[in-house]
Formats: C-alpha cells, sequence, structure tokens
C-alpha cells in the first residue's frame, strides 16, 4: 500500500506517518516548502501550492489511499486575515487535490480520507452528539468545519469511499492544547476555563493515527468522530493534568470575560462544550488503547518503556 498524505509535517500528521512507516506503508507527502522534500524509496515528498492550485502530478503515483490533513491551526489570534487563513487553508487544498485527481485514472484508489473537526456540533452542556446530527455550531469554527465537509464532499463523485473524520480535543506532549494547558499548571498557576462544566471530548494521538489508517484500511465512508469513548469536563481534565503532573491546584476558575481579553475571540474554542460519541467507529470494530483520560495522560507523561502500553508509541519525524 501507498499513501498520499498531505499535512504529514503537523501534529497528526508526523504521528501518522511513524504508523504507516512501522508497519510497512509507503507514504508520499505534499509540502509547500521545498526546503522539507525527502526522497527514500518509500517515503517521497512533493512540492505543492493550494493556494494557485499547483502541485506535482509525481505524487499520485501508484498512491491507493489519501489522507488529507492539511489546514492552518485555528490555535491562534482570530485575527481577519488569520481567519481568511484558516477557511482558504482548507478549501484551497481539498480543491488542488479535486482538480488533479480529475487528470488521472482514478481506479486504483480505494480510500479518501479528510480531517474534518467537531467543532461544527453547536456549543451545548447536555446534548450527547452523533455523527447523524446535521445541526452546524452558529460560530466561526462551525461555518468553517460545515464548508470543509462540504468541499470534501465532492470527492464521492470519483467513486471511491470518501470519509471524514471530526477530530476532537488530540492529547500530545509534541503540541496542539495539552502542552498549553499543562505550562501554567508547572508553575503553580493552573486553573479550570469559566465554569469548568463544558464538556471537551479528547483523543490520544496515536489513537486518531489508528482511526485514520483503520477508515483507509477497512474503506470506510461518511462520517466519523474522531474522539476518545469517554469525554470528561474541562474541571476533570485539568486536575487530571495536575494530578500526573504531581502539581497542586489552588486557583479559582479563570473567569471566560478575562480569557477573552487576552485571547479574544479565540477564545471561544476554550468554553464550547461537546460532548460526542465514539460509538460508530466502534461499532466498525476500532479498539480504542486510551479510554480513560488519567491513563491516557500517565501514558504521554511517562517515560519510554515505563507502561504497558509503550509500544504504542513512536518517534515522531519531522520533516
Amino acid at each position: 500500500m501507498k499513501v498520499l498524505i498531505t499535512g504529514a509535517t503537523g501534529l497528526v500528521g508526523s504521528e501518522l506517518t511513524s504508523l504507516c512507516r512501522s508497519r510497512g506503508i509507503a507514504v508520499n507527502y505534499l509540502s509547500t516548502s521545498k526546503d522539507k522534500l525527502v526522497t527514500e524509496e518509500t517515503y517521497k515528498g512533493f512540492y505543492w501550492n493550494p493556494d494557485s492550485q499547483e502541485i506535482d502530478m509525481e505524487c499520485l503515483n501508484g498512491v491507493s489511499a489519501i489522507i488529507n490533513l492539511a489546514g492552518a491551526s485555528i490555535s491562534k489570534r482570530w485575527t481577519s486575515e488569520h481567519k481568511r487563513k484558516v477557511l482558504s487553508s482548507r478549501i484551497n487544498t481539498l480543491k488542488t487535490l479535486h482538480k488533479a485527481l480529475k487528470r488521472i485514472d482514478t481506479t486504483n484508489i480505494s480510500s479518501f480520507v479528510s480531517a474534518s473537526a467537531i467543532g461544527i456540533y453547536p456549543d451545548s452542556l447536555s446534548e450527547y452528539y452523533e455523527e447523524d446530527d446535521n445541526r452546524v455550531d452558529d460560530s466561526f469554527l462551525g461555518d468553517v468545519v460545515a464548508a470543509w465537509e462540504q468541499e470534501a464532499d465532492t470527492f464521492t463523485g470519483f467513486g471511491f469511499p470518501v470519509a471524514k473524520i471530526r477530530i476532537g480535543l488530540v492529547m500530545s506532549k509534541e503540541g496542539g492544547a495539552l502542552p498549553e494547558m499543562a505550562k501554567p499548571i508547572k508553575y503553580y498557576v493552573g486553573a479550570a476555563f469559566g465554569s469548568g462544566q463544558q464538556w471537551q471530548s479528547w483523543i490520544h494521538i496515536h489513537d486518531l493515527a489508528r482511526i485514520f489508517l483503520f477508515v483507509v484500511e477497512n474503506t470506510l465512508e461518511g462520517v466519523y468522530n474522531g474522539v476518545g469513548p469517554n469525554p470528561v469536563t474541562n474541571n476533570k481534565l485539568i486536575k487530571e493534568i495536575a494530578k500526573v503532573l504531581k502539581k497542586p491546584l489552588f486557583l479559582p476558575n479563570i473567569p471566560q470575560f478575562v480569557l477573552k481579553t487576552i485571547l479574544g475571540e479565540m477564545s471561544y474554542i476554550l468554553f464550547a462544550s461537546q460532548r460526542v460519541s465514539s460509538k460508530k467507529i466502534e461499532e466498525e470494530g476500532f479498539v480504542f488503547d486510551h479510554q480513560n483520560i488519567c491513563k491516557a495522560l500517565e501514558n504521554l507523561y511517562s517515560e519510554p518503556g515505563t507502561t504497558e502500553n509503550d509500544t504504542t508509541i513512536y518517534r515522531k519525524e519531522y520533516i
């Protein structure tokens, strides 16, 4: 098998690339930086520029599956310019891939999987969301994810299975939200956000990489939530991070208006509540290695070789 991965240099892409290579799956990847291109027998980089719909067509040679992870980070201040970049980076990526696929025979492509996000689900403390819920959150993130998925749906016209993985809060020491949450706790100024009752549907990064590969290998189609089976409240998450770091929590919860003053509109992602189900992917036969937040955090913060699940951890190879 040979997989084409976009966004392979990002947090999830690096983990997925390592997982594929550990299983003997060849990887082609696309990069907007020519300095990051590597050419090995089973690991090759190709240049593209989605903003101008430029792509090296050689990237598709021998590919039987495509995994799209590309998109600008939402974890930067939401200026008008960055909002534009967040949306255009996701849409232009898919448009460029679609245009490229129209130029080749796609008979041998058996799977197309695109990242999405649980930010599409409306903010709620009481709802428990499954994939067949068609409501969209009335927010910038909700609008972005809806447009992102609509663009991904255009690939159904090729005839191969198309799947979308709605990613939750990714637990990784290498980047994303967890190091930012852990930093103030390490310096004894950690606290939950707002009421702390908002639901956080999290997933260990290795399980997320496994879900993408599972969907490819089983040629699944449709929407799947990329979250673990046991969401927790923000209060619980912060307490468990403090516990694994062996640090006390003694400050009151941080008021919403304080973080909005500091972060602007982006603070929305800290207070949005989405309790999301993983039942659908589990019914397909996927089994999570990390089902509970306490064990997941212990796994992430332990030294290699000190946990029974350390065989599931792979060194990141940033390209």
